[in-house]
């Protein structure tokens, strides 16, 4: 099955990198304004569910532009088709294709693949995490003073849902530094990598975070509800970290239900 999601995510990413600059049509999503998706977007999605379905025509899909198909499937693929719409409609080579596969509530597999740099990021259950084929491993640093993190802002932020701004203040006076690239599978993916220390973020769909997540945690790192707890991949609220780092991060993410301001007058 993964091999089928690395070909499915490589065909999609190179029908991405070929489109850039030619989109004709674009959309704004029922009743989310930022929210954009074009005919790339579901060309894309077409071509993975396509292929997807040639060899495993009875499991189910959840797809973000076509929805679901067969719900009571034992395996599941969930596919974000382009992560990184609005990066991509402006030319910027920040995107991605990512595919999760679940099986009975537990992802199994994950890919992403980035076009842009030409880079394949894979993981299975239990067998680790890789880059272009060479083993991942996230990062050993132990502060948040000295961590870099990522995050992003939902498209409907002008609500500042789930105290999304507050909780950004929060981590600027604690954290190192803070980076925001516009798509959250590529920024798992660098947690997983070593390359960032931690990432968090509100209002995420389970094809933002499925094939990530579990880069995240083969690669040696935790992923979690705000809370700390178990995360639910339908839950919205993330926070993936190397570990290290993450009962900090939690913290910071708790002030809000505490009451506190965290730098906010």
């Amino acid at each position: 099955m993964i091999n089928v999601a690395i070909e499915a995510a490589r065909e999609a990413g190179k029908f991405l990198k070929y489109s850039v600059g030619k989109v004709r049509t674009i959309e704004v999503k029922e009743g989310e304004e930022r929210n954009l998706v074009s005919e790339i977007d579901k060309g894309s999605e077409e071509r993975i569910i396509s292929l997807i379905k040639r060899h495993y025509p009875t499991h189910g899909i959840l797809a973000e532009e076509s929805g679901g198909s067969h719900p009571d499937a034992d395996y599941k693929w969930i596919i974000d088709p382009l992560d990184g719409t609005t990066n991509f409609l402006h030319g910027l080579p920040v995107f991605s294709v990512t595919i999760g596969i679940e099986h009975r509530g537990e992802i199994i597999a994950g890919v992403v693949y980035d076009p842009n740099q030409d880079v394949l990021y894979t993981a299975e259950k239990g067998s680790g995490a890789y880059m272009n084929g060479r083993r991942m491993k996230v990062s050993a640093t132990g502060k948040l003073i000295d961590s870099l993190l990522m995050t992003g802002f939902p498209y409907d932020i002008a609500g500042n849902p789930e105290h999304a701004v507050e909780h950004f203040v929060d981590f600027l006076m604690e954290a190192g530094g803070i980076r925001r690239f516009g798509s959250a599978a590529i920024d798992l993916c660098y947690v997983a990598a070593g390359r960032l220390d931690g990432f968090w973020e509100v209002n995420l769909n389970p094809w933002d975070m499925a094939a990530g997540i579990l880069l995240v945690t083969e690669a040696g790192g935790r992923v979690s509800g705000f809370d700390g707890a178990r995360l639910n991949l339908y839950g919205k609220k993330l926070v993936a970290s190397n570990g290290m780092i993450h009962d900090a991060m939690v913290s910071v993410l708790a002030k809000q239900r505490r009451g506190e301001t965290g730098g906010i007058k």
